[in-house]
């Protein structure tokens, strides 16, 4: 059953207040409409784009959360943080984050999405990056979404070292993996 435009934008409004990281695409799909229609819909209704409703809600649950960087410093934009236990990461790959010739992503942005996310996990002021231990596991694409998910696996205070665990994913496929020992002040 097709819906009339102001049944489907008040299903919209409430799409998007359960989970603001929806994708245009996927709400197409949701109403069966076109994603120009789901477009128009949000101009309407004053709904902005995705990349928007991600750095406002990052910003705002996060800003005061995150000690060890800035949170326009991390690469990606965090959705979800609990200091000294785990974070995730969303990075979409654009044009331009790829080769140009072949739109394969450059292997330096899914590190700085890792890495960053690793940073910004520690409950410290100063969290470094002291070895990395990585690999990509498959080609990530233009277009692609890298979700990252960081795990702490160990706190060290004598060392004041922290090993992390970053794990980053497309459609549920492992295409990153790492795991990074972060240098942090003694006395957090």
């Amino acid at each position: 059953m097709r819906l009339n435009k102001k049944e489907r934008q008040q299903m919209l409004i409430e799409t998007i207040k359960e989970n603001p990281f929806i994708t245009d695409e996927d709400l197409a799909d949701k109403f069966t409409v076109s994603v120009q229609t789901i477009r128009l819909d949000r101009l309407e209704l004053s709904i902005p784009e995705l990349r928007e409703r991600i750095k406002t809600v990052a910003e705002t649950r996060f800003e005061n959360e995150v000690r060890s960087l800035p949170i326009e410093e991390i690469i990606g934009e965090i959705i979800d943080i609990q200091l000294d236990h785990s974070a995730i990461s969303i990075f979409d790959v654009k044009e331009e984050h790829v080769f140009k010739r072949n739109q394969i992503a450059r292997g330096h942005h899914l590190f700085a999405q890792a890495n960053s996310l690793a940073v910004a996990v520690i409950n410290d002021e100063l969290a470094l990056t002291a070895k990395s231990n990585i690999q990509f596991k498959r080609l990530v694409k233009e277009h692609e979404r890298v979700i990252a998910k960081a795990r702490v696996v160990k706190i060290e205070q004598e060392s004041g070292r922290t090993q992390v665990e970053v794990n980053s994913f497309v459609n549920n496929e492992l295409v990153f993996t790492g795991n990074f020992d972060m240098f942090r002040s003694k006395n957090s």
